[in-house]
């Protein structure tokens, strides 16, 4: 079977991945449940079909690493796609991405979660397990700046996950590998790009961390996700990767620019189930910060308990809140509307930035009929990009 016949089956069956296994049954995630499929995929066709996947480019560095990340769009369906060696051979972990461009509503966020975007500067983290959406909250807060905002965001991920249509603001993403050599790279690159919001999609090791940490105490506003199960712990982990000389000033510098941190995870509401995430939300206050300076991260639930005025959430009192819901946001309930009902993107954006020049007042000249390059992001690079500009 191709890979596209299996992505059609999975999404037959409302799975959210894939696992495919040299000799093995197929198996597919469904509601966070793990199900075998009666069809095994042979050693020989995943090996080629990896190779065809990957492309002759980048099949040494697949070698080389015994893995590869990548996101494609894959029989209509945007995946991310994990290609890795095993005892058995060359398998692939297969996440199906939503078919839909999240945003708080369609994810059945409260609206506390979305009032995030409203921050000017400073750190918002968004932690969970593996598959707890963290990626899908992260893009819902993009797409809500971007759709009140003027403000120039720079996304750095690995791989790119949500495609953005710029709307108010102006979208640049860059996916670690393809566009830029490392998440480190690519943020010292956003600092010298005049960037409002910088996105990482992940932050996973210190340099990655301190330049986040820098970012956000310069007066951006930065959004990340991380690995952790609870607010606490996320802050803790960002401290215990640094050298124990360094994690006083480390914690200092949380303490200056932490504005929140959202951690979830993923139950099922309603009927038909839906998957929602049950949150906890962090929204750093003076007790917080003064916690964090003095690594009193125990203290860090206590006082989460009593800022509820403050936007605050505990697990235990999100859940209730999901109790009480009765109206349930399903994907398919609304869809996404037209480009053509939105307005050409890149004229919004234009007609933004003539009202900027102006103060704000006056005509919005739309200028000399700058050009718009639309470039196939899954297959894009610096010698494409050149190729296409040489051509118009």
């Amino acid at each position: 079977m191709s890979l596209e016949t299996w992505i059609r089956l999975a999404r037959s069956k409302g799975a959210s991945d894939v696992h495919l296994e040299p000799g093995l049954p197929a198996v597919v995630r469904v509601r966070g449940r793990l199900h075998q499929l009666d069809r095994s995929a042979p050693a020989q066709e995943l090996l080629a079909t990896a190779r065809s996947v990957v492309g002759e480019r980048d099949w040494p560095a697949f070698l080389t690493r015994r893995s590869y990340d990548m996101s494609r769009v894959i029989a209509g369906v945007r995946c991310r796609i994990n290609v890795l060696q095993s005892a058995r051979g060359v398998g692939f972990a297969i996440r199906l991405l939503a078919g839909f461009q999240p945003t708080i509503e369609r994810l059945n966020l409260h609206p506390d979660i979305g009032s995030l975007a409203r921050r000017e500067h400073g750190l918002i983290l968004v932690t969970g397990a593996t598959g707890s959406g963290k990626s899908s909250t992260l893009a819902a807060l993009v797409e809500r700046i971007n759709g009140a905002s003027a403000r120039h965001i720079v996304t750095v991920e690995r791989p790119i996950e949500y495609t953005f249509r710029p709307r108010l603001s102006l979208i640049r993403q860059r996916e670690v590998g393809r566009d830029t050599p490392s998440f480190q790279q690519a943020l010292l690159d956003a600092l010298r790009e005049d960037p409002d919001v910088i996105v990482v999609g992940e932050m996973r090791d210190p340099p990655t961390m301190a330049a986040a940490l820098d970012a956000a105490e310069t007066g951006h506003l930065v959004l990340a996700t991380m690995h952790a199960a609870s607010s606490s712990e996320a802050l803790q982990r960002i401290v215990a990767s640094f050298a124990p000389e360094a994690q006083a000033g480390v914690r200092a510098q949380l303490a200056s620019c932490l504005e929140a941190v959202v951690c979830q995870r993923m139950t099922s509401r309603g009927q038909p189930p839906v998957r929602v995430p049950e949150c906890e939300v962090l929204v750093a206050n003076s007790a917080i910060r003064s916690q964090l300076r003095d690594g009193a991260f125990f203290k860090v639930g206590a006082a989460m308990e009593t800022g509820a005025r403050e936007g605050m959430w505990t697990f235990a009192r999100y859940r209730r809140w999901l109790d009480d819901k009765r109206q349930w946001q399903h994907p398919d309930d609304e869809p996404l509307p037209e480009v053509a009902a939105e307005g050409r993107p890149a004229e919004r954006l234009r007609a933004g930035v003539a009202g900027v020049e102006a103060g704000g007042g006056g005509s919005q000249d739309e200028g000399d009929g700058a050009a718009v390059v639309v470039v196939d992001d899954d297959a894009a690079t610096l010698d494409d990009l050149v190729a296409t500009l040489k051509n118009r």
